[in-house]
């Protein structure tokens, strides 16, 4: 596993959970998560997972691959793109953001890739807003001692 990051705590975290930290210092996530792909590709991978470090109900992302294809999970308001799949050797550039699930799909129509969207549901639930806290499958692996989880909310509202 690869971490994209420029966060020194971000960084140990990830060392400290076996994972290669791709370390781009400065750049904001556009410009990490390009550096990053491209590292990869250069350090032979074949295929290349995109997730973002809010989605607290993914697990195994293989499934997201596609052979051939760059492949786009939305979040649940079609807006953003939460997970993207794509074979190492294709050029493509990630622009994130308000809007990127529709701008990630019309770049890569645009530059002729073949592009599947996987409509996932635990995949689509991110951590954006506070209200995201909320949602009973998010609320289901909340930890008990978390201010955040509503069980906690209600046991200290009486």
């Amino acid at each position: 596993m690869f971490i994209a990051c420029d966060s020194e705590s971000v960084a140990d975290w990830a060392t400290a959970h076996a994972a290669t930290v791709l370390w781009h210092p400065g750049v904001g996530l556009n410009a990490a998560v390009n550096n990053s792909v491209a590292d990869l590709r250069r350090r032979g991978a074949d295929h290349v997972v995109v997730a973002h470090g809010d989605l607290p109900l993914a697990t195994d992302l293989s499934s997201v691959i596609t052979a051939g294809t760059l492949t786009l999970v939305p979040d649940a308001r079609d807006d953003g793109t939460n997970v993207a799949a794509l074979p190492a050797e294709f050029e493509f550039e990630f622009e994130y953001g308000a809007g990127s699930f529709n701008r990630h799909l019309s770049r890569a129509v645009a530059a002729g890739l073949p592009v599947g969207i996987r409509r996932d549901v635990f995949l689509a639930l991110d951590i954006d807003t506070p209200t995201d806290l909320t949602h009973p499958l998010v609320q289901e692996v909340l930890p008990a001692w978390l201010p955040t989880n509503l069980v906690n909310l209600t046991h200290h509202l009486r």
